[in-house]
């Protein structure tokens, strides 16, 4: 590894401060691309997030009750940072986890809708008037939010899911306090402190507590321990998550989880070839492979299949590949060696039962060839596990059904999409998917801030969104009576 000239050191933002850990120490934060330091952030420890905890606690009451106006005006002023900021805020993010500067601008934008979509959540009414069959009875069930929100941010698509992450809980009127993944600690959680702080948003409102890597139980503990964190927001692994709900479990904290997919496409016959290529290729291989979103897995119906695996090979041997700061790139690094020792233990695994390599395989650094597979058996841990990583296989089958039957016996459901000339079969093939998501001539990898976005069995519970409001509330039963109530004693 090199270091940077004078990499930017980053401290903890707490109770609205910027301020080192309590050990005093801080830790590196690399370039996935060339393997030099390009940060360092403070590294946290148990006694920092107990700070941040009781700030956010501290500063709940007044954020609960300020006036629905004055919290837009807050929303606002973020996102016209977040724009002024556009080009700098892209290059932070291209330089720390490697994604292609398309990749970090598109996550600028998204995060401009998030902050104006908030602003109008504010406004909106936080509960509803209740039938009842009592007379002078007045029945209204409230929305009240819950208190402090520990957010788990990923480093992958770190700028919107860390402001996902942030904006749901404090427009329900909670506060919150971020644990940044340490591949990512800035554009996943620091930057997001920035912002909040230039923007005026009151002290302990937002925290980020980030650590060194290896050392995220410490916080974690406190995140579990604490009586003041009424709920865990994890954006992550299934493997993670699964540890996590289980000690939620232990101390009865409500959560809410985004977590990854296998996400395949069905290419049926009567689809347009060229476009199914050009929506697989995009779907696989953008980032890297490294959106929970990507698709692992296309289904084609045999009249296609041949045709559609040629074309599919040529278009990703012609990905450009390299530096992700290079406007023309596609193919950047992936995360860290453990991700590319990954995709070749998997590739090797489905090799060894029989699979065949079509294209890809190989890698240079970090970087990792987009790799297309075929004949893998049912055994091969890439036909069941998610990769993350440019790692797809490309399956032919007989009939639609055929399809629906491998795609539901996944334990994954995030997302998935259907490709066919027949938009009304689609229709009535989607309602046969056991996802969170169906799209029909679509990649598996939409985002749109109106959207519902989450998934079922092992791709987690809870979605983004306005619909989130119901994950960051509770629903409070509020009766009046008008007059002396009748009672049987």
């Amino acid at each position: 590894m090199t270091e940077s000239q004078n990499p930017r050191v980053y401290q903890h933002y707490i109770d609205g401060q910027w301020a080192d850990s309590s050990s005093g120490e801080h830790f590196d934060v690399f370039n996935p691309y060339d393997g030099s330091v390009y940060a360092r952030a403070a590294a946290g420890t148990a006694q920092d997030a107990e700070q941040a905890v009781a700030a956010a606690n501290r500063a709940f009451p007044a954020w609960a009750a300020l006036a629905p106006t004055e919290k837009q005006r807050l929303f606002l002023r973020a996102a016209d940072i977040v724009e002024r900021r556009h080009d700098e805020l892209a290059a932070i993010l291209a330089e720390e986890t490697g994604c292609s500067i398309f990749f970090a601008k598109f996550q600028q934008n998204v995060v401009q809708k998030v902050l104006r979509q908030a602003a109008g959540w504010v406004l909106e009414p936080k509960g509803e008037i209740l039938s009842t069959d009592v007379a002078g009875d007045f029945s209204m069930a409230v929305r009240r939010p819950l208190g402090v929100v520990a957010s788990f941010t990923p480093w992958n698509g770190a700028n919107v899911l860390a402001w996902r992450s942030v904006v749901q809980p404090i427009a329900a009127g909670n506060t919150v306090v971020v644990k940044p993944s340490e591949e990512a600690p800035i554009s996943a959680g620091l930057i997001v402190a920035q912002v909040a702080e230039e923007a005026g948003f009151p002290a302990g409102v937002v925290n980020v507590v980030s650590h060194a890597p290896g050392a995220a139980g410490p916080i974690a503990d406190v995140f579990y321990e604490s009586r003041d964190v009424r709920i865990i927001n994890f954006v992550g692994s299934s493997r993670t998550a699964r540890f996590l709900a289980d000690r939620a479990g232990k101390t009865l904290k409500r959560t809410v989880m985004e977590l990854g997919g296998y996400n395949p496409i069905v290419v049926l016959a009567d689809a347009d070839l060229d476009y199914a290529v050009r929506v697989a290729t995009f779907s696989a291989f953008f980032h890297q492979g490294q959106v929970c979103l990507c698709a692992r897995k296309i289904l084609v119906e045999r009249p296609l299949y041949d045709e559609f695996l040629s074309r599919l090979t040529e278009r990703a041997e012609a990905l450009p590949q390299g530096d992700p700061r290079d406007p023309s790139t596609v193919v950047g690094p992936l995360i860290n060696e453990r991700a590319v020792q990954l995709v070749q233990t998997r590739i090797q695994d489905a090799v060894d039962k029989g699979a065949r390599v079509v294209t890809g395989g190989s890698f240079k650094g970090l970087v990792h060839e987009p790799t297309i597979l075929v004949d893998v058996p049912d055994t091969a841990e890439a036909s069941y596990e998610e990769t993350f990583g440019p790692l797809l296989i490309v399956q032919p089958v007989d009939s639609a059904d055929e399809a629906l039957e491998v795609i539901n016996k996944s334990q994954y459901g995030l997302t998935s999409s259907i490709l066919t000339g027949d938009r009304f079969r689609g229709l009535e093939l989607a309602q046969q998917i056991n996802s969170g998501a169906v799209h029909i001539n679509i990649p598996t990898i939409d985002d749109d801030v109106t959207a519902p976005i989450g998934g079922v069995k092992d791709s987690g519970w809870g979605r983004s969104g306005p619909h989130s409001r119901d994950d960051f509330t509770e629903l409070v039963w509020v009766n009046v009576q008008s007059g002396e109530r009748q009672l049987p004693l």
